[in-house]
């Protein structure tokens, strides 16, 4: 079954039409079919998965016929008028439930929905040959467009919010078609109102059910319809979710309406019952009406309420650099996805020497990612790995950098350059409940041991410490496997963790170790020794990143920091070029220690 069909059948039936009486509103429609064409049967054919249903018939008896062969159901594939003029005259049709009924002449237009689905057909039969004039098929045609309009109207149209009760996105899209027809080159703008985060609203329907949170909806439309009067339109186009147009000569005057109206909406009671705090966030766009889509201006003002809440404003505008920002990131997102199903030729490891600071000797390597972007070029981690984590890409992801990681590690064992390799890992991992036994069996299919690898845990990791998390932090420890806290003493840095997480290493982040200026390098030495003397009086062995300048370097070791990764070191080098780094620095330090 095409993707077509199943989204067809899927709407037919969410239309909650199949097998319903009759109705005297669609047998009327049927009435006028069958007049005009002067023939004696007519009928609103629904088409199922595998028959022909009736929901109004005129000069037959019969609800439904078989879907195979009858030409209802190539009207449904084909989408368009089909006409057949004489039933036997057709090798196909003539064993077709209409011509074993005994009619020889058929015409039937199309039931489309306004997504593009063709429901079934406004047909006409006759138990003769004929022909259909011009007229005649535009007649069918207009007729099929009010069963159409029937079954939506049925339906409540498929346009009504059914917690608010307020016109939702598909009536906001027939609206703008109408507002595009009439007003083409009008400039308008989109209000986008919602009452709360996704996050409040979470915790609302968890804590307070989903009867409160509609509760909070409805009362957010009743106040919002009011605020905004009864000269403009609201519409529901999500849960607390809101949009209004307003014609208007300029972008700044919506900004100071949506001030206000933020204000005012801020202020006032969402239900007497309800202990909620009110957060409205508004987003404005800009557009013409025959110029954009439905979905795009939705899309678009939804992106500016975003911004609004990000940077903790009442209301932000749309900006093209803010779309064009969004969809380079919804491009990443799939060309990564194809990228992991198709081949990985695009993403290569990087490694960044690790020193031991008492003695100079390279110790280990932080493996990094790159992905070189065949049209978009180098494409930073920063930017790419938040929006894969928490996809199913993450553990994708994850699972080829330690696959090239660990294989690496081997390759250079091989050598002679018995290295520990670390590797960041996504918060979403751990939470695969059979990630530590994958790890493991990596290692053991390249004859290494687990200390071979050190796995760093970002504070998004150790945030969300579930259940699930530190039984595979613990199972991970137990392994044999390093673990380490990446990014130490940024964000929260809660010093549970160091009590709670069985981790080896605690990466000191570069905010402590690359100040400029006296006073302020004199007060993050002070801060870098307590945070080396808590680390080890805990266990913790220490490793500062990217230190600034060269000279920090003896000032970490004076303090007992353990290692070190800079820049000043070396930057993060490609598998060969880190091969020559380390025996070059291996033959440096040989030479130093002979002198």
């Amino acid at each position: 079954m095409s993707d077509y069909e199943r989204q067809r059948l899927y709407t037919l039936k969410q239309l909650n039409i199949l097998d319903t009486p009759p109705s005297e509103a669609f047998d009327r429609i049927t009435r006028m079919a069958a007049r005009f064409f002067d023939l004696p049967l007519a009928a609103v054919s629904l088409t199922d998965e595998n028959r022909q249903w009736f929901k109004s018939r005129i000069g037959t008896d019969l609800t439904e016929v078989p879907r195979h062969r009858s030409p209802c159901s190539d009207v449904s594939a084909q989408q368009e008028l089909v006409v057949i003029e004489d039933f036997l005259a057709s090798d196909f049709y003539r064993a077709s439930p209409q011509a074993e009924l005994g009619m020889r002449f058929y015409a039937g237009a199309p039931l489309k929905t306004r997504d593009g689905y063709t429901l079934g057909t406004l047909c006409v039969l006759g138990p003769e040959p004929r022909t259909a004039s011009r007229q005649e098929l535009d007649s069918l045609l207009d007729l099929s467009a009010m069963v159409m309009a029937q079954i939506e109207l049925g339906h409540a149209l498929g346009r009504i919010d059914p917690i608010t009760l307020l016109p939702n996105r598909s009536q906001f899209a027939e609206d703008l078609e109408d507002l595009a027809r009439d007003h083409p080159d009008g400039q308008y703008n989109a209000f986008f109102i919602e009452l709360g985060s996704l996050m409040q609203l979470d915790t609302v329907a968890r804590v307070l059910g989903h009867s409160q949170l509609d509760q909070f909806a409805r009362e957010g439309a009743r106040q919002l319809d009011r605020l905004i009067g009864d000269d403009r339109k609201l519409y529901s186009v999500g849960v607390c979710q809101y949009l209004f147009l307003q014609k208007t000569e300029n972008e700044s005057q919506g900004k100071a309406e949506a001030k206000q109206l933020n204000h005012q909406l801020s202020r006032v009671s969402l239900g007497s019952n309800l202990a909620i705090i009110v957060r409205p966030r508004f987003g404005i766009t800009a557009f013409s009406p025959g110029q954009v889509h439905a979905d795009d201006i939705i899309r678009h003002a939804q992106s500016a309420s975003q911004n609004a809440r990000q940077s903790e404003s009442p209301v932000a505008t749309f900006s093209p650099a803010m779309d064009r920002e969004q969809q380079r990131h919804y491009r990443l997102l799939n060309d990564m996805h194809r990228l992991l199903q198709d081949g990985n030729e695009q993403l290569r490891l990087v490694f960044q020497p690790r020193v031991a600071l008492a003695t100079g000797e390279c110790v280990g390597a932080e493996a990094l990612l790159r992905w070189d972007h065949p049209e978009l070029g180098a494409v930073a981690p920063a930017e790419f790995i938040p929006l894969i984590e928490g996809t199913p890409m993450a553990r994708h992801l994850t699972r080829w950098v330690l696959d090239a990681a660990i294989g690496q590690a081997a390759a250079w064992a091989e050598q002679g350059m018995a290295l520990r390799i670390s590797a960041n890992v996504m918060a979403s991992n751990f939470r695969e409940t059979a990630f530590t036994n994958e790890v493991v069996k990596r290692l053991r299919r390249c004859n290494l041991p687990a200390s071979a690898i050190e796995l760093e845990l970002t504070e998004t990791a150790l945030m969300g410490n579930s259940r699930v998390v530190r039984r595979q932090l613990r199972a991970l420890s137990n392994a044999g496997v390093r673990l380490a806290i990446d990014d130490f003493g940024t964000g929260y840095s809660n010093l549970a963790y160091l009590v709670n997480v069985p981790a080896d290493v605690l990466k000191i982040d570069r905010v402590f170790s690359s100040a400029e200026g006296s006073k302020r390098r004199d007060a993050q030495i002070m801060m870098l020794k307590a945070i080396i003397d808590l680390a080890h009086g805990m266990g913790y062995q220490t490793v500062s990143e990217g230190f600034e300048p060269a000279s920090m370097g003896e000032t970490l070791a004076e303090l007992g920091c353990d290692e070190a990764q800079s820049f000043s070191i070396s930057r993060p080098l490609g598998p060969e070029q880190f091969r020559d780094w380390y025996l070059n620095q291996r033959t440096g330090n040989a030479r130093a220690a002979g002198h």
